[in-house]
């Protein structure tokens, strides 16, 4: 049979003329030929891992004839141009009927700058090729992104205009190592994946192209085909830094633009704003729903409209930070910007980057810090985010028993891959140094360090110690936070962490976690708890409001009220408390001055500090029109004083996380559930005492010991007129102390105290 096919054969090539053997030379063509017409059909079929050795200006040998390679679809003829003169160089054939042509040039043998001229039906077109420009990315930063040490990450991935041999345009690069093909997608070629597959960097996994033409505003995603060849839905860019308003979910080209920051003023006072020492209170805002213009189809405020409402309304009520919850971009408005899918982008529900920027910047000027509640535990499962993102488990864990939330139904990253570390520290560095973000509250902390959060037997995979800590996360938390205060002065990162681990707020030299604060969870679980009770039983639960003094100065504790207490059926804080009306607002007014009294910083989420009867809604304004109420107006007033108290008396601030600034003087009297305490800065003399009556029963005479002589003044009583209380306690000039023991000191004070209230007194040395 092979000798009639070869008789055959030869037979047909006697037939056409064609020699029954050829040169070396001919074969080599003949082969040449074939493998462009292979690569030509699979650049068509935008399955081509190499388009950068097919498309463009080719030579097959220094002082061979150049020739150029073009995908144009739809292009009845094309031209390659020589820049220099703008002449035709040579008229190209298309070789493949979707629009692949070949220009061959037998006079040029030196290569030389091109553009394109194609004759459509309707119209000639002139433009650059993107297969004529080099590498985008250098070789330290293949090098530092190989590595996993490239902490300014966003300034190379991503899209980025640019100029490149004096042509405008955009960088592309994305990170997926295991895809067959990429293509970038968008307004600038028709969102046709056939048109601009990417530049593979083996060395390094990331896929790059220049697109000449390309510019901000313009929408793009990548088209990824999978190493098993299937196209995955398009992905949006994880380093982009402007996405589409939702639903649509494209990725919008922006690039790092330079902004005319006037904070000079803030920046000089931001480190000693962070400090331990400081009084820190914090405004927890959801800027979707803080207030919204019913109006206008209850659309959201811009940036520019809460620069101009809410930072007045939060300087004034005495806060010294804003803590947003997240606002990267997210689809999902239910999440509350937990389920992030563009973490460097701030949401286009508000604006456009710079309008953030604006939004930062106006905090700044009035003297008000912006922390942002940054989300690195989970991630959505959206077709177009991070999710099986090149075909592969490339940034989450492949074994769903390590990459698989089952609480919140989100994947969970891959600590344990640098380039998945990397991708999440120059995150929480770029919020940090382009948005100027005074610090970072870092979400569910707690589902980061255990292998078993939340699952049950069979349901966790151990470490290589055979435990429950996740090792790869403690160490990108601790490196995080060496980052943050080794490299931004002044900016804190706070920790959402709910169980015992040690030293969550203590540095990585000394063994901890690295945190700068850490709300405690338990302090505000077991008050709350307490402060639900019916007074009458408080006598039971006594103990509830005294025991994180214990563990209180183990850590450096942010006391938190915060969106959570509010939601999922909770209720509001003031519907959490137990009587009618008026024993309501006693009890929250008398709780909110326990809070500022007691050790830690402060934490209040939007709509607490006037009582909202409401629970909080993302999809909804706050109840401004209950401050028409004068009981709601007298709840946002003690809130106001509060904050202007704890950050005019040194004591109530300066020990927060210090154990010499607090004193019980009675934790132990239960059956009138009265707590009294004293802080104080120093040694100077200069102290303050807190009483705090849970019930609603005035206590008349109620002697209180303390330490010094002297008279002590009344600086804040809850239970005052003017914030809708009876008006009982210890007004004029203030009450002396007598040289009576109690509660083991030398003198006392002989103290009206008011029915559910906290009074707060400042001894004035005589």
């Amino acid at each position: 049979m092979a000798s009639d096919m070869t008789t055959d054969t030869r037979k047909d090539q006697a037939q056409t003329g064609v020699s029954e053997s050829r040169t070396p030379e001919q074969r080599a063509a003949d082969h040449r030929a074939e493998a462009l017409r292979a690569a030509a059909d699979a650049i068509v079929r935008a399955d081509h891992g190499d388009p950068f050795a097919v498309l463009g200006m080719q030579q097959e040998a220094p002082g061979r004839p150049v020739e150029v390679r073009a995908f144009v679809p739809g292009a009845e003829k094309l031209w390659v141009i020589d820049s220099a003169t703008g002449e035709p160089a040579g008229e190209a054939e298309r070789i493949h009927q979707d629009g692949f042509y070949l220009a061959v040039m037998p006079d040029r043998t030196e290569r030389f700058r091109y553009r394109l001229r194609a004759q459509y039906p309707l119209a000639t077109q002139e433009f650059e090729d993107a297969y004529r420009f080099g590498n985008m990315l250098g070789e330290l930063d293949v090098h530092l992104l190989a590595e996993g040490t490239h902490l300014r990450n966003y300034e190379k991935l991503g899209a980025h205009p640019r100029e490149v041999d004096g042509i405008a345009g955009v960088s592309f690069a994305v990170w997926a190592p295991s895809a067959r093909s990429v293509s970038v997608v968008g307004d600038f070629n028709n969102w046709d994946g056939r048109r601009m597959p990417m530049r593979r960097r083996v060395e390094v996994g990331v896929w790059e192209i220049f697109v000449p033409g390309a510019h901000a505003g313009q929408r793009y995603k990548f088209e990824i085909r999978g190493p098993d060849g299937n196209l995955m839905p398009a992905k949006a860019d994880p380093y982009a830094f402007q996405a589409e308003m939702r639903p649509a979910t494209a990725s919008v080209v922006h690039g790092l633009s330079s902004y005319d920051w006037r904070d000079q003023d803030w920046q000089s006072r931001k480190l000693a704003a962070s400090e331990r020492t400081a009084p820190i209170s914090i405004y927890e805002v959801h800027l979707g729903s803080w207030a919204r213009v019913p109006e206008e189809d209850n659309r959201f405020l811009t940036y520019q409209e809460l620069a101009e409402r809410l930072i007045p309304y939060a300087k004034d009520m005495g806060f010294t930070h804003i803590e947003l919850l997240p606002i990267t971009e997210h689809p999902f408005d239910g999440s509350w910007g937990y389920q992030p899918i563009g973490l460097y982008a701030p949401t286009a529900r508000h604006g456009s980057p710079e309008d953030f920027k604006d939004f930062v910047n106006a905090c700044h000027r009035a003297g008000l810090g912006v922390l942002l509640d940054w989300v690195p535990g989970h991630f959505p499962t959206d077709p177009h985010g991070l999710g099986d993102f090149d075909g592969t488990h490339l940034y989450e864990h492949a074994d769903p028993r390590q990459g698989f939330h089952q609480d919140w139904n989100t994947l969970i990253y891959n600590f344990g891959r640098t380039e998945v570390q990397n991708f999440l520290l120059g995150n929480a560095l770029f919020w940090l140094d382009q948005y100027k973000l005074d610090g970072l509250r870092v979400d569910a902390v707690a589902s980061m360090l255990y292998l078993d959060y939340s699952r049950k037997e069979g349901e966790w995979v151990p470490n290589k110690f055979g435990g429950r800590e996740n090792l790869e996360s403690i160490a990108f938390l601790k490196r995080m936070n060496e980052l943050v205060y080794g490299q931004q002065p002044g900016a804190m990162t706070v920790a959402e962490e709910s169980t015992s681990w040690p030293m969550v707020s203590k540095p990585t030299y000394l063994g901890g976690l690295g945190f700068g604060y850490k709300w405690n969870m338990g302090w505000m679980h077991d008050t709350l708890h307490y402060m639900q009770s019916d007074p009458i039983h408080r006598r039971y639960h006594h103990h509830e409001m005294t025991f994180g003094l214990i563990y209180q100065f183990s850590e450096n504790f942010v006391l938190p009220l915060s969106h959570d207490e509010v939601v999922h059926g909770k209720g509001s804080l003031i519907n959490k408390m137990p009587g009618d009306d008026w024993q309501k607002f006693a009890n929250l007014r008398a709780y909110y001055g326990f809070m500022f009294a007691h050790p830690g910083k402060k934490l209040l989420f939007m709509g607490g500090e006037f009582a909202q009867w409401q629970e909080w809604s993302e999809a909804r304004s706050l109840d401004w029109h209950l401050l028409d109420q004068p009981m709601h107006r007298g709840m946002r007033d003690l809130v106001r004083d509060l904050n202007g108290l704890y950050r005019e008396l040194e004591p109530l601030h300066r020990t927060d996380c210090d154990p010499s600034g607090f004193e019980w003087i009675e934790s132990n009297d239960n059956e009138n559930s009265v707590f009294t305490f004293l802080r104080k800065a120093d040694e100077s003399g200069h102290i303050v005492i807190a009483v705090c009556n849970f019930t609603p029963v005035p206590r008349q005479g109620y002697r209180v010991g303390v330490p010094l002589p002297g008279r002590y003044v009344e600086r804040m009583n809850t239970d005052d007129a003017k914030y809708g209380g009876s008006g009982v306690g210890n007004p004029g000039g203030g009450v002396y102390a007598e040289e009576i023991p109690w509660h083991g000191r030398t003198h006392s004070l002989d103290l009206t105290i008011p029915p559910l209230s906290t009074l707060i007194l400042e001894r004035k040395a005589e």
